[in-house]
This record gives C-alpha cells, sequence and structure tokens, in this order.
C-alpha cells in the first residue's frame, strides 16, 4: 500500500525491485538497451517473475523477454521513450519534491469542475501549458480540473481513450514529473485534480498486454474490442494490475479524485465487483495516508449499486455523471431528438432531471425498448455531476460543434444558469465560459498506416447518413487537431468577455449562497409550464428562499411569480445589459404578480424577508 510493486522501482538503498506478472510466458529476462545485457527474472507463484538488481538505474531504458522471443515493452511503464512500441525508461517517483503537505483535498460537494483535454487546452498542449492557465482558472471560479486520460497512447494526439500503458503517462504531455509538478502547482492555488481513467477497454496500437498474461477474456463484449478479464480464470493478476493503478494516481501523483470511464461496460460477476474492490483498498490507502480521494465514474445505467456505500452493499463510488440531465437539457434547448436524444421529453423531463436526478427510473424507455433505472431517492446531490456539454457530447458529432455554434448567445448563457443552479456538481467543459467557436474534434495519431486508414474509413462510414452537412474530418490530419485548440485571445474580446463575466458572476453566485451551495435534494420544489417552456426551480435554506425561471422559449413568456414570499428581489437577468442582453426587469416583484421573462434566460429571485418555506 505504501509503495508501488508491480514494475520496476526502486527501493531505499537504490536498487530496482522487479515484479512482473506474465503467466503465458515459460522465460522472462529484462534486456537493457544501452548495454544489451539480458538478466533474467526469477519465477514466482501465481505467474509472476521477480528480480532485484543494482544494475537498473533510474534513466535506463529496458523491454522484457519474453521465452526468448518477444521484446516487449513493460505493462507497468512508468515511461516510454517515444513511442508504445519501444522501450520502457525505469522511473524513481519518489525523487519529486512535494510542497503540498498541508493540502486538504476540497469536499465533494464543494467542487467547480473544470473538463480539459492536455493537448489542445493550451498552446503548447503539455502539463506546463495547463499551469500557466492556473491564474484564469482561479479567476472564472473553478477549483476542480478533470485531466482527460493521459496513460500513454501511439503518437502525440488522442483523446486519451486508446492508451494502452496505464501506468506511463503521456511523454508528449510532459511525462510523471511534468504531471506531478502540475498537481502541486494545482495544490498550492487551491484547484483539486480529477484524472480520468480507461479500466473497461485497451486501444488497439501498442496492446501487448495478451502476451504477457490473461488480460482479456472472450466471455464478455464491449464496443471497443475485447473486454478486460476482471472475472475469469487468471483474473486475480489482472485485478491487481488496475488496483495497483488507482493506488498509483493517488499516493504518488497526488491526484485528488479519479473519473473512471463507462464503468457500465466492466463486466465483472465476481462475489465482490472490482469497483467495490478499488474502493476496500481506496480507504485503506486513506487511513494510512490521512488524504482524502474520490472515486467518480461514468455511468450509464441508472443503478444506484455503483454509488451506494459499502456498507449497504454498493460499491462505494463516490458519484457519477449523469448524462440524462446532458440529455434532457439540450432537447429543452430545441437540440437534436434522434438517436438517445429520442428519449427526452423538453422541459417534462428537464424538471424530473432536477427533482429525481435520473430521467429513468423504472419506466419504459422507447430508445432502449425496455424499462430501464431504479430510483435515486436516498443518494444526496453531490453524488451527481451534471453539464451542458463535455467531450463526449461535443467531439461525438461529426463537426465536433459546441454549444456556441449550436445555440445563441442568449441559449448559451441559459444552458450555463441550468446547471450551476441544480442541486448537483457542475462541470464545465473547457472553452465554454467564454463561448469557444473551435470545434472539439475527434482526433488520433495511430503510427499503424493500416490502422489509421481504418479508423479514417470508420469515422467517413459513420457519419454516411450526413452527407448533406459535409465531410467527416479526418481524424488522422493533424490540421484536425489543431483546429480543435482553444483560441486564448478571445476571452478578452468582446462578447466573448461578456459570457466570461457572465458565468464568473454565476460561479461566485453558486459558491457563496447559502441555498445554492448546499447541494440538498430535498429541500427543492420545480415546476414547469410544457407549452410555454418554462421551468420554475425553487430552492430553499434556513428560511432563505430562491426562485430560478427558466424561458427556454424563443419569444418572451408571461410568468406568475411564485409564493413562498410576499415579495421578491432579484439577484440575477441573464437578459440583462451587463450580461450582453437587451430586456431589464424590475428589481422586485410580488407573489402573484405576472412578469414578462425575456427569450431564452434565466432569472433568478430571493425572497426579500427571511422566512421559512
Amino acid at each position: 500500500m505504501k509503495n508501488r510493486t508491480l514494475g520496476v522501482n526502486f527501493n531505499e538503498e537504490g536498487q530496482a525491485e522487479v515484479l512482473l506478472w506474465a503467466p503465458k510466458a515459460e522465460k522472462v529476462e529484462i534486456l537493457l538497451k544501452e548495454t544489451g545485457k539480458k538478466i533474467s527474472l526469477l519465477k514466482e507463484d501465481f505467474g509472476y517473475w521477480s528480480l532485484t538488481t543494482s544494475e537498473i538505474k533510474a534513466g535506463d531504458r529496458y523491454m522484457f523477454v519474453l521465452d526468448g522471443e518477444k521484446d516487449r515493452p513493460d505493462p507497468t511503464s512508468l515511461a516510454q521513450e517515444d513511442t508504445v512500441h519501444g522501450p520502457s525508461v525505469a522511473v524513481n517517483l519518489n525523487t519529486y519534491q512535494w510542497s503540498d503537505q498541508d493540502w486538504q483535498n476540497l469536499d465533494l460537494d464543494k467542487y467547480i469542475i473544470y473538463e480539459l483535454h492536455t493537448g489542445t487546452f493550451s498552446p503548447e498542449g503539455t502539463f506546463e501549458g495547463i499551469e500557466k492557465k492556473l491564474d484564469y482558472l482561479l479567476e472564472l471560479g473553478v477549483n476542480a480540473i478533470e485531466i482527460m486520460p493521459v496513460a500513454q497512447f501511439p503518437g502525440g494526439r488522442n483523446w486519451g481513450y486508446d492508451g494502452v500503458l496505464p501506468f506511463a503517462t503521456q511523454n508528449t504531455y510532459g511525462g510523471a514529473a511534468g504531471l506531478q509538478h502540475l498537481v502541486d502547482a494545482c495544490h498550492k492555488k487551491g484547484i483539486s485534480v480529477i484524472l480520468d481513467c480507461v479500466y473497461n477497454h485497451m486501444g488497439p496500437e501498442g496492446n501487448y498486454l495478451g502476451d504477457f498474461g490473461h488480460y482479456f477474456t472472450d466471455k464478455y463484449n464491449t464496443p471497443w474490442g475485447n473486454a478486460i478479464n476482471f472475472d475469469d480464470e487468471w483474473c486475480d493478476g489482472v485485478r491487481r494490475y488496475f488496483i495497483e493503478n488507482v493506488l498509483m494516481w493517488f499516493r504518488d501523483f497526488h491526484i485528488d479524485a479519479l473519473r473512471l470511464d463507462a464503468v457500465h461496460a466492466i463486466k465483472d460477476f465476481s462475489p465482490v465487483h472490482i469497483l467495490r474492490e478499488i474502493k476496500q483498498n481506496v480507504d485503506q490507502l486513506m487511513e494510512e495516508t490521512g488524504r482524502r480521494h474520490y472515486l467518480i465514474v461514468e455511468l450509464d445505467l441508472n443503478d444506484t449499486k455503483f454509488i451506494n456505500p459499502l456498507e449497504k452493499e454498493g460499491y462505494g463510488m463516490d458519484a457519477q455523471w449523469v448524462d440524462e440531465f446532458h440529455h434532457a437539457l439540450r432537447v429543452t434547448a430545441g437540440g437534436d431528438r434522434n438517436g438517445y436524444y429520442s428519449d427526452f421529453i423538453d422541459v417534462d423531463h428537464l424538471a424530473k432531471a432536477y427533482k429525481d436526478a435520473y430521467v429513468y427510473d423504472g419506466q419504459f424507455s422507447p430508445h432502449r425498448k425496455k424499462s430501464f433505472g431504479i430510483k435515486a431517492e436516498n443518494n444526496p446531490g453531490k453524488q451527481f455531476i451534471v453539464f451542458s456539454q463535455n467531450h463526449d457530447q461535443v467531439g461525438n458529432r461529426m463537426l465536433g460543434e459546441r454549444t456556441s455554434q449550436l445555440h445563441s448567445f442568449e441559449m448559451q448563457k441559459l444552458l450555463a444558469g441550468s446547471v450551476l443552479i441544480s442541486p448537483y456538481i457542475p462541470m464545465l467543459f473547457m472553452g465554454e465560459e467564454y463561448g469557444e467557436p473551435h470545434p472539439f474534434l475527434y482526433f488520433v495519431s495511430h503510427t499503424d498506416q493500416e490502422l489509421a486508414e481504418l479508423v479514417r474509413k470508420g469515422r467517413k462510414a459513420e457519419f454516411a447518413a450526413f452527407h448533406a452537412e459535409g465531410e467527416a474530418p479526418d481524424p488522422v490530419a493533424e490540421s484536425t487537431f489543431q483546429e480543435s485548440k482553444l483560441q486564448w485571445h478571445l476571452p478578452q474580446e468582446q462578447p466573448h468577455s461578456i459570457l466570461f463575466n457572465y458565468y464568473k458572476s454565476l460561479i461566485q453566485l453558486r459558491k457563496e449562497h447559502p441555498v445554492l451551495s448546499k447541494l440538498d435534494r430535498t429541500q427543492l420544489e420545480v415546476d414547469h409550464h410544457k407549452d410555454e417552456q418554462v421551468v420554475i426551480l425553487h430552492r430553499w435554506n434556513q428560511g432563505i428562499n430562491l426562485v430560478f425561471i427558466m424561458n427556454f422559449a424563443s419569444t418572451p413568456k408571461e410568468v406568475t411569480i411564485p409564493g413562498h414570499s410576499a415579495q421578491w428581489h432579484k439577484l440575477l437577468n441573464s437578459a440583462s445589459a451587463e450580461f450582453g442582453g437587451s430586456t431589464e426587469i424590475p428589481d422586485y416583484a410580488a407573489e402573484g404578480e405576472k412578469i414578462s421573462i425575456p427569450a431564452e434566460a434565466i432569472i433568478i429571485y430571493q425572497n426579500s424577508a427571511t422566512q421559512a418555506s
């Protein structure tokens, strides 16, 4: 628990301790690339091979040789010199001098999350580039960044979900030391760091794990290829591999939370599910270190078993992404109704998402053609993460259009408000805070030319029915990657600066107001008017009441001011001149009074006289 055990690690005497899981091999050697020397490993029980030697130093390049024939990078490599196919580099993770000894991870319900992609977030496309923008993020009000996967992938351009060496930090981003330095810098500024990890599949190029051991199983299928073996023969070594990976990020990189990609694609019918076992190990690590870490899952099952605590026979995950809030919000805003969006019905389902978190919690899903989900009645608001856009929902569009390209300026403000007033944890996607017009496209840089061509053809075929919108951009072209980069001159220019200031105001209100900052799903009521496309959300805390009136229609709507207070005063009007709009409304409104709510606007009122709801 205190130190990494798999792969090449260094003890206090400076010796390299090597432990490799390779049950398929009859003979294992480690090849030192500088000298060409091969050193044999000793066969241990359960498929492990070991070695303690003074001949390997930090910085040395090496490969494992299986049965005298196959030279392979270390499955637990901490660094790759240049490629997923070549030598691994020995790294001593304990040499970094941390300065965050006094750091305490933020309470999960205080997180304001900002999702970013290292390669396209900054001009440099590196961890150092992210560091240079931390003051900008602080000005915005963000206190947690979520970094898309950084496990080593082929080439230098990838979303990160094609990683094949989960322990190796992408060399073009800055490697292990670069990530450690970034996390340290974030903690100095009071920012928590979430890292996106992929434990449901491996990428196609450079995936040599199957040469070592039974990492994959034919029992199940995933949309991305072979399922990882969490419950079939020889699964013990696989489970240890991923548990060690989780512990490494928390212990050796001081990561505050992990976001686990698409855990519904993890197939495990073991008596103890792998997620539950991960949680048990993280709990033990936290007890030993005194640090606090969170496990966040992307989940498409509407099943509270994943987020219920261990003592209630759950898997103990701390929070989950809620795509259904996004889907209901996008449909309400006039978005497409194809594919999975076909399940969602305007303001009806958005109102339900505010109240119940899951839109589908037992009823029939037309898209899935079955009853779907269970109720999340006993799960607090801090267990749900909501957003109006993310890397998936933007990048999986053929042209990668962001909200700024799909909706009006006023609707962008309404969508932001809809997320930030919710009783859930809000997440922004990089650039949305100033209306970045560049797309976020799908891009890869496979060095296997045959595979690259297959990806290119697959992307074209996927969007063949959309030929009227043009050609799908070439995912392999560097221009596709470059076009996805943020444009950092824009936040200082109008109307982008106006939108940025609007986000700042909303986030500040979210963090400081006693109603908004308390994620209490029980102190909430929601009403909606389908014909008018209006949602009225009421939240309260200790006698302070807030009412949020959201008009998703393209025309002004007359709304009756609700009760709970004889008089209300305005806290925010997204359509005001201050935020680039043209419609002012009275500062005060009385219960039962009818007022005109501007098109595509959100109005926030607080009760003038403090009273209980």
